[in-house]
């Protein structure tokens, strides 16, 4: 079929008009823009920008009064020296065509070169300076995120994807906290007084309850001019006043809002910022094993320590009867020391008996008195020492076969022969069971 002439074409009569298939209709739309208008040059704001995986990159570029789809392939995009981004006013060379698969119309760029920057690029360094010097972005006032926050607080769109996004890293890290969200649009222009509506209703949620909260204000990628609510000087303002730290994730990693500056920390995407202020449950998991480790360690060291301790202080002790035999021997000892004593007073005051009779019987009686309480308190002394004494107000002193004592159940194991010694005499026993 032949291409459209659109200088010499005339209306179609009824039995003129021809039947045309999608693709032929299309290619001949095709061959006429070639034939009519290529090459072409147009000036327009680069909008909605983004680079393939394959090196092509796609846009739009628009002015007041419309816009037109651009595609830039990755040989043309190799020679160019631009520095592509939103906002960005370029003069381009191209071509018209028509996109089949689609139906639309769009430019294939073969050159392009920098016109000046557009209109809302200039506005936004405009705010951006104003904020500025207001001290919306003073870095000293940014806090630090809590490490283990205690509930989430989200400001978005219940539509956007953003919100899908977050809500489900949310959910894979840390499914046990709690997640609010506060709905507000993100685009258009009631979008900042609806934003700030949604924040002042967080931080009021916050003071109601106080905690280790963190809000995060996203939103999905845009052009520029889909993003600019979240460059309103409203909002940003409100940003600063939030009583929580706060996260802004807007765009893709590379888009820049005003609320990215004077948020305490900018998230790349909402994705990440979700992550952000959600630790893995791994890592959590790990710091409490490790904490438990560590636990652990030190209460069986001091153990260790309390055990060791109590060695020392039964050694120290010792057993009951060593310890009495040791009072016996040193009674005995003592007994035969005043005895020799006392014999050797006898024989030297004997010498004088003839001289002093009365006094020497007196004194001799007198010593002889003394001596003899001594000896009756050393010998009461000995018997409450006497383990006898003991035994014979109801405890059993009780021996394993090799006769030593037994003091604590873990010298024991059921069917064990023990000797329990009696105030009276001696038991041969059997252990049947042990308890605690």
């Amino acid at each position: 079929m032949e291409p459209l002439n659109l200088e010499t074409a005339r209306p179609w009569t009824a039995s003129e008009r021809p039947v045309w298939g999608v693709g032929a209709l299309l290619n001949a739309l095709a061959d006429t823009l070639q034939a009519r208008f290529n090459p072409v040059r147009v000036r327009g704001e680069v909008s909605g920008f983004s680079r393939a995986a394959s090196g092509h990159c796609y846009f739009s570029l628009k002015d007041a009064q419309g816009q037109i789809r651009c595609a830039l392939f990755r040989r043309a995009a190799m020679n160019q020296s631009v520095d592509w981004r939103d906002g960005l006013l370029v003069d381009v060379d191209g071509r018209l065509d028509v996109y089949g698969p689609r139906g639309d119309l769009q430019l294939i760029v073969e050159s392009a070169q920098v016109a000046g920057q557009g209109g809302l690029f200039e506005e936004f360094m405009r705010l951006k300076a104003a904020l500025d010097a207001e001290g919306c972005f003073d870095p000293a006032r940014k806090r630090l995120l809590p490490r283990y926050p205690a509930r989430i607080l989200v400001v978005t769109s219940l539509d956007a994807a953003a919100l899908r996004d977050v809500v489900t890293t949310l959910h894979r890290r840390v499914p046990h906290l709690p997640v609010r969200v506060f709905p507000s649009p993100v685009q258009g222009d009631a979008a900042p007084a609806a934003l700030c509506e949604a924040l002042e209703r967080a931080y009021q949620v916050h003071a109601q309850s106080p905690q280790r909260d963190v809000l995060l204000l996203v939103r999905g990628g845009g052009s520029l001019e889909d993003l600019w609510a979240f460059n309103s000087p409203l909002v940003v303002r409100k940003v600063i006043e939030a009583p929580m730290p706060l996260i802004c994730g807007v765009g893709h990693e590379t888009d820049f809002t005003l609320a990215d500056f004077a948020a305490d920390v900018r998230a790349p995407t909402p994705t990440a910022a979700a992550e952000l202020c959600a630790p893995p449950r791994e890592s959590q998991t790990q710091s409490l094993d490790a904490l438990e480790q560590l636990l652990s360690h030190r209460a069986r060291r001091q153990m260790d320590q309390q055990a060791q301790r109590i060695d020392r202080l039964g050694m120290r002790l010792g057993r009951p009867m060593e310890r009495l035999n040791r009072e016996r021997e040193q009674l005995t000892a003592w007994a035969h020391r005043m005895q020799a004593t006392l014999q050797r007073r006898t024989d030297r005051d004997a010498q004088s008996l003839f001289r002093w009779p009365v006094a020497f019987q007196a004194a001799g009686q007198r010593q002889l008195a003394r001596q003899r309480d001594r000896l009756s308190y050393m010998e009461a002394r000995l018997r409450l020492l006497d383990p006898r004494l003991v035994l014979q107000r109801g405890y059993t002193l009780l021996t394993d076969e090799q006769g030593r004592a037994v003091t604590s159940v873990t010298q024991l194991y059921a069917g064990q022969p023990v000797v329990a010694q009696l105030a009276d005499g001696q038991a041969d026993l059997t252990v049947k069971a042990l308890g605690t």
